[in-house]
């Protein structure tokens, strides 16, 4: 089934996984963008709800921002993370991304563990490509203890400086630290 990049399949339609979104949807242009700037770099795919998720390499989440900006998709609305602890990989971050022209929502996915156990998890900033990922980036920071490389001015802005551990983290003592 081939579904027209202006005309959104029906929302109780639901693909999962990179070679089914791919073959329903190869003219959707989120998907167009990042298949013309790095295939390999595209490592899942699910169509659910009528939105799309593109799950990127986290090693090229700048890069995918920037083909997905330059398929169209102009808007940064937000992003989040979530701690799967203790699965690995262990944090998912999401950014939400809108086309204005093409009224349609993408989001992109990332999933990254830490490089070793004791050492803080990293990815790169993508302030360069929108600079309203800021505050975004720095809430993750501050909750959830990713390094964001690159990032203008990466400090904590919710809880004090401080501040012991990140509060959103699965094995964050529910009564912090004493």
């Amino acid at each position: 089934m081939t579904v027209s990049p202006t005309q959104a399949p029906a929302p109780a339609l639901t693909l999962t996984g990179r070679e089914a979104v791919l073959q329903a949807l190869p003219e959707h242009p989120a998907i167009q963008a990042i298949l013309k700037w790095n295939a390999a770099a595209l490592t899942d795919a699910k169509f659910a709800f009528g939105e799309l998720t593109l799950t990127v390499d986290s090693t090229q989440i700048r890069a995918a921002c920037a083909a997905v900006q330059a398929g169209g998709y102009n808007f940064f609305e937000d992003m989040t993370a979530v701690d799967w602890f203790p699965f690995s990989p262990r944090f998912q971050l999401s950014y939400h991304i809108l086309s204005h022209r093409l009224k349609e929502r993408i989001r992109l996915r990332a999933l990254l563990d830490a490089p070793e156990p004791d050492s803080e998890p990293s990815i790169d900033s993508i302030t360069p490509v929108w600079p309203g990922a800021n505050f975004y980036e720095r809430e993750v920071f501050d909750l959830f203890g990713i390094h964001f490389a690159g990032h203008p001015d990466l400090r904590r802005i919710m809880l004090p400086d401080d501040w012991k551990g990140h509060p959103l983290r699965k094995d964050y003592p529910v009564e912090g630290y004493r």
